[in-house]
């Protein structure tokens, strides 16, 4: 029976890790409603979980690929590829409403492109800062600081090392928890209680997760309209990090 247990789950193994990722998700579902009051994403959770795994796994297999070289947990490898990397970045950018989007205006278009060259370049200083020199890992890290899908992106394309693009994922996550705990205590300051603004709001933070617990924290009927502009900066970020940025971080070091 363990023999052929072995041999399922070998077979079988992409199966078992969209199993395993789900039963991550619901697990962190459950920390971020009971634990937290839903004042932190469970994505965020997740994410933080799926790291420290993914640490554990390269620990006890002495690998390189972390939780997927466990024989068990490799179809993980196949998940998380660029594949289905590019295919999950695609999907959320078909869930975009271009009528809702244009309520925005010229001010949330501007709200974006701030949203998403201020953090890279707040982030690029502080990897300089931290004695980071090359452009590759100054723009990987820079990217991270505008989403934690953006980071790995441009690190793929450039060729940044894995170290890099592990830190650039955790900058990401620590941007989306940070957002998720202060936008309730600073959306009166803000003015978070109309579309519009939450829009704005969306724009201007860029992480999809952070803003959609920060605001569901808030007011839940602005979530839609903060993810919605939010959800552009995945698509942006990919498209302008490795490439525009890049050269003007090459340039410039």
């Amino acid at each position: 029976m363990i023999e052929i247990a072995h041999k399922v789950i070998a077979d079988q193994s992409l199966v078992l890790a969209f199993a395993a990722v789900g039963a991550l998700m619901w697990i962190s579902a459950m920390l971020s409603r009971l634990l937290f009051a839903g004042r932190i994403h469970a994505s965020a959770i997740a994410i933080m979980a799926a790291l420290a795994l993914a640490w554990y796994g390269g620990i006890i297999t002495g690998g390189k690929k972390g939780l997927a070289d466990v024989p068990a947990f490799a179809g993980l490898l196949l998940m998380g590829g660029a594949m289905l990397r590019d295919f999950a970045i695609v999907a959320t950018a078909f869930e975009v409403d271009p009528i809702e989007a244009r309520k925005a205006g010229l001010l949330g278009a501007f709200a974006l492109l701030l949203g998403t060259v201020v953090p890279f370049a707040v982030g690029a200083g502080i990897a300089w800062s931290f004695g980071y020199r090359d452009a590759v890992s100054l723009a990987t890290l820079g990217a991270g600081a505008v989403t934690y899908i953006v980071g790995p992106v441009t690190g793929a394309a450039l060729g940044a090392s894995s170290p890099v693009m592990a830190l650039s994922i955790a900058t990401g996550v620590l941007k989306a928890v940070l957002v998720m705990a202060t936008t309730p205590m600073a959306a009166r300051f803000m003015g978070l209680n109309n579309p519009r603004s939450a829009m704005i709001f969306g724009g201007l933070a860029g992480t999809v997760s952070g803003v959609a617990g920060g605001l569901a924290a808030t007011d839940e009927k602005l979530v839609p309209y903060g993810a919605l502009t939010a959800t552009f900066h995945t698509g942006l970020g990919c498209l302008l990090a490795p490439s525009v940025l890049f050269l003007i971080v090459k340039a410039v070091v």
